[in-house]
């Protein structure tokens, strides 16, 4: 049985790539809802019922786990996906994220960016803490960036401009903190520019490798260990053309838009 993967778009190819060079030959899903994306900036109501649609789509095709390459609907709908589909288990990026950057910050100072969601839920503040109770944790809502993302605008001025403005109040904090955290799948095709703005004396942290070696764990398998190479269905909701344009700088290959499935999720 296939591994499942779902995000609001393409930000979760990121996930996807880390998953696919850890589990290189397992089969693999992925269904991007483009049509209802960005779920960052949307009630919790409905991500807990988008995310509950895409899920429903991915396991009626038969998983042996189910990841939420979002981190939005990891905040908000990962507990109700979890008694929904149990005992099959069903991972979010936030929990890895947020081991990653306990991992690597020596002041306990971490800098979270993220979606609207994500910080209103103030999920990675409590996913943080749990593992280190001093720390202290800013978050920064970044909904920009996941437009940018979405429009291949991965590095240049604009970008660099705007990420300014997002990292200006954290870099200028004090104590200022060392692990800047990116709280949204679509966020390390930026991290270039991030970095560029960010300056040397800060850690960036994605999720994506971090929670590919949870699923490893999940499954009983040894990271990158295996042989041979697995199949991948793409799913969309809208546009199989833009998910394979934009998709391929995310997955970092080319994506042929007549192997992307387009299925409909409303209801």
């Amino acid at each position: 049985m296939a591994i499942g993967v779902f995000d609001s778009g393409v930000g979760g190819l990121t996930v996807l790539r880390a998953l696919r060079a850890a589990l290189p030959d397992r089969d693999f899903v992925y269904l991007g809802d483009t049509a209802r994306l960005p779920y960052g900036t949307k009630s919790a109501a409905s991500v807990v019922r988008y995310a509950g649609q895409a899920a429903d789509a991915l396991v009626a095709r038969g998983l042996s786990c189910l990841v939420i390459a979002c981190n939005t609907a990891s905040a908000v709908a990962l507990p109700a996906l979890r008694a929904r589909y149990a005992p099959l288990p069903v991972l979010g990026v936030l929990e890895p994220g947020a081991a990653a950057a306990c991992a690597v910050t020596r002041s306990g100072r971490i800098a979270v960016l993220a979606t609207e969601g994500t910080v209103r839920a103030g999920a990675y503040e409590r996913a943080i803490r749990a593992l280190r109770a001093d720390a202290t944790v800013t978050a920064a809502a970044c909904p920009l960036f996941v437009a940018l993302a979405e429009e291949g605008w991965t590095g240049g001025q604009v970008v660099e401009l705007v990420a300014q403005r997002y990292l200006e109040p954290l870099l200028t904090a004090r104590p200022a903190p060392d692990v800047l955290l990116l709280g949204c799948t679509h966020f390390p095709v930026l991290a270039g520019a991030i970095a560029q703005v960010a300056g040397a004396g800060l850690t960036i942290v994605d999720s994506a490798a971090t929670t590919a070696r949870a699923v490893c764990g999940i499954l009983g398998v040894a990271d990158g260990r295996a042989h041979g190479r697995g199949t991948l269905r793409l799913l969309a909701t809208d546009d199989v053309g833009r998910f394979a344009r934009v998709g391929a700088t995310f997955l970092r290959e080319p994506i042929d838009p007549a192997a992307v499935e387009l299925i409909d999720l409303a209801g």
